[in-house]
């Protein structure tokens, strides 16, 4: 007789991140980084003063053309196939309240089954990232004069609090329906039903609040992780930029990051 639980786990799913360097994508950006120094240098004598001698212009426009750039690469390497499962950094665990049963399947007919389960979550993961790109370049748009002044003085993660904070809420409004509908076609939602419902019968129900838990709790924390990831790889972007000068690969970048 299949035991009830691993049979609830088997009608689960079934499942299917090289990262280039930030000096490429600068690079490529350098033209319009050379737009945004020409517009500067027009306007030296109308916008006034900038951080430690920069124009406004150069300040926000630098800011906001190697944030577009950083948030691109972040976006493209964990929107690419297993942008999250390949990468221990981001790579979406079993849920909470499913990891009294991890043990379980990783035996028998069970195994891998966990596995496949977790890959689907990640794949989830990585279909909904692309969509947060518009939402991104909308808030490196809407940045003020001061908000780029801010973030160029501020600690390594500034601009990804900036986007934390912008962000959130819409970010999570976009990206739960594609969550949802990819655990909804790979069946996960009523295998995940299941699960929780058999916990306590099992004698495995080793956290509280777990039974029968609702399809909208896994999708909840499926949206949750990608969100932690993403704003993971972009504060690292962040980061790279601000602390290796051999990123700064214009003049423009040079001068806005040396500066601040």
């Amino acid at each position: 007789m299949k035991n009830p639980v691993i049979w609830a786990i088997a009608v689960a799913m079934s499942a299917s991140t090289a990262q280039a360097g930030m000096n490429d994508l600068l690079n490529q950006a350098a033209p319009l980084l050379n737009q945004a120094i020409t517009a500067g240098e027009a306007n030296r004598n109308t916008t006034g003063g900038g951080l430690a001698g920069l124009t406004q212009t150069e300040m926000s426009g630098g800011l906001k053309e190697a944030l577009s750039m950083g948030v691109r690469h972040a976006i493209q390497g964990l929107g690419r196939e297993n942008g999250f499962l390949n990468d221990p950094q981001v790579k979406i665990p079993m849920p909470p309240a499913l990891q009294p049963l991890e043990s379980l399947m990783k035996m028998g007919a069970a195994k891998g089954i966990g596995d496949r389960f977790v890959a689907t979550l990640n794949q989830a993961a990585e279909k909904a990232t692309p969509v947060t790109a518009d939402i991104f370049a909308k808030a490196i748009q809407g940045m003020t004069v001061q908000d780029a002044a801010g973030i160029l003085r501020g600690p390594d993660n500034a601009a990804t609090e900036y986007f934390r904070k912008t962000t959130s809420t819409e970010l999570t409004r976009a990206i739960k329906p594609i969550v949802a509908k990819t655990t909804r076609e790979a069946g996960v939602g009523p295998a995940y039903q299941s699960l929780t419902g058999a916990l306590p019968k099992s004698g495995l129900n080793l956290l509280s609040g777990v039974a029968g838990q609702d399809v909208a709790d896994l999708d909840g924390y499926v949206t949750g992780k990608t969100l932690d990831g993403i704003f993971l790889k972009v504060a690292g972007e962040e980061k790279m930029i601000r602390a290796n000068p051999a990123a700064r690969s214009t003049d423009l970048l040079r001068k806005v990051f040396g500066a601040r």
